[in-house]
């Protein structure tokens, strides 16, 4: 796997002190691997980093998101197979060497570095990603242990048709994850034991928690739209049910809320169904695809 076939892409803000130690030891694992940073609007020392160590660095002209940098980076890689790796120091080359190696062995499409709880930055983060990867793995049918992880390899022209679903911010783990499984593509996950990251998160919690379980959402109405409608429109009905069963007995009469819920149960069904549809054709494989 260590040929021109081969990019390692990193997205980096700021991550200088990490990139110092990490690019030399890449190289010298995968000498002839492209290695891309993409330099997300960094105020440090990173673009210089690179080019003392012979990395080829694409330059942002400001800050605009990780997920934003991975969609870069992706454009620009030349590598049939491409490495997507944290550039924080969590990872190291040997995970990448064991990622590549079960990649090469089990013809996946994406293998994915899973965490241990260990390895969670805090107890408040692990437990927000244990709910985010049981939510995900129920709307794919697939058991997903790390939604979130930045470490994965992809085959690169299966990854890019899926670069406009993938948002700017810190989520595009999880889209890809998601829009894999949807597409009938192989995934694969090989535990990793991460390191400390060196340096602050960019992360914040608060902030990208809501936008992760909305993503999560979003992408499950993309990825089996009646798994979120019907079970809303099942409520919605046995809720009108209820209620005209307990006016009934007590006033002998049909409610305009209960006409309200049943109408509104009804539509949603309708609404999950048109989705489906719609979910069918967006991910309709072309006739020239192998």
């Amino acid at each position: 796997m260590t040929t021109p076939h081969l990019s390692i892409v990193m997205p980096a803000r700021n991550e200088a002190t990490a990139l110092a130690g990490l690019l030399p030891a890449l190289r010298e694992r995968f000498a002839e691997a492209e290695i891309l940073v993409v330099d997300d609007g960094s105020t440090d020392d990173t673009a210089e980093i690179c080019r003392n160590h012979g990395v080829r660095c694409l330059s942002r002209p400001y800050p605009m998101g990780n997920g934003a940098a991975i969609k870069h980076g992706a454009r620009h890689a030349k590598g049939e197979v491409i490495v997507f790796m944290d550039a924080d120091g969590q990872h190291q080359p040997a995970h990448v060497e064991r990622l590549l190696e079960r990649f090469e062995k089990g013809d996946y499409e994406m293998l994915v570095g899973a965490r241990p709880w260990s390895a969670q930055a805090g107890m408040l983060r692990g437990i927000g990603n244990r709910i985010f990867n049981w939510l995900a793995s129920w709307m794919t049918g697939h058991r997903i242990p790390d939604l979130t992880s930045g470490l994965r390899v992809v085959k690169a022209a299966r990854f890019r048709e899926f670069l406009h679903l993938l948002p700017n911010g810190f989520s595009y783990p999880t889209t890809s994850t998601m829009a894999f499984f949807r597409s009938g593509y192989s995934v694969g996950y090989e535990p990793v034991d991460v390191q400390p990251r060196i340096g602050d998160s960019h992360l914040n919690i608060w902030k990208e928690g809501g936008r992760f379980l909305l993503i999560i959402f979003r992408i499950g109405v993309m990825y089996s739209p009646m798994k979120l409608f019907a079970p809303v429109s099942l409520a919605l009905f046995i809720a009108a049910t209820l209620l005209y069963g307990y006016n009934f007995l007590t006033e002998g009469r049909f409610t305009n809320m209960s006409a309200l819920l049943y109408s509104t149960s009804l539509l949603t069904f309708l609404i999950g169904l048109l989705s489906e549809q719609i979910n069918g054709l967006m991910y309709a494989r072309r006739p020239d695809e192998d």
